[in-house]
């Protein structure tokens, strides 16, 4: 059910070519080791020491940490959008790995928009990436995702 006291944008409002960039954020060895403690127990997410003898050389952020941070960071610049769901990733690559102490952001581009037979919501595709402070690429997918027409834009049946 839509807060209708939020401020939404809607699948109308969304604009193919708009680019959004969020603020810095920094990871630290804690954050990497708690969560990968909870979701990745791997060794070399897990166990700074062990991590040392890695072909990475340190404890790197799991891969899916690195998702979740996209998820928390995108929210914060599209957390406005009156989203439907998120219905694919595409051209999913980890391209580099995320080290501790770090500062990354997010950033996001809509790359096209089509209607669906609904006229309640539009498919919307993104294209997503976590980077480095330095602008260099961590996560990088597009996303589809369906998003709300707003209510004063959709056309209902006519009696017949």
């Amino acid at each position: 059910m839509p807060n209708f006291e939020k401020e939404w944008r809607y699948y109308e409002d969304v604009s193919v070519g708009e680019k959004r960039e969020s603020e810095n954020y920094f990871v630290t060895e804690d954050e990497i080791i708690d969560f990968a403690s909870n979701y990745d127990p791997q060794w070399f997410h897990t166990d700074t020491n062990e991590a040392k003898n890695s072909r990475f050389k340190s404890i790197i952020a799991s891969g899916i940490h690195v998702a979740a941070l996209w998820r928390q960071l995108d929210h914060k610049i599209n957390g406005d959008i009156n989203f439907v769901c998120g219905i694919g990733w595409d051209k999913v690559r980890w391209k580099n790995p995320l080290y501790p102490n770090n500062e990354i952001y997010v950033t996001s581009e809509c790359l096209s928009k089509h209607d669906t037979t609904s006229n309640e919501k539009g498919v919307v595709i993104f294209d997503h990436a976590v980077k480095f402070a330095d602008g260099k690429d961590i996560l990088v997918f597009t996303g589809t995702c369906l998003i709300s027409v707003s209510y004063t834009h959709l056309t209902l049946p006519t009696k017949a």
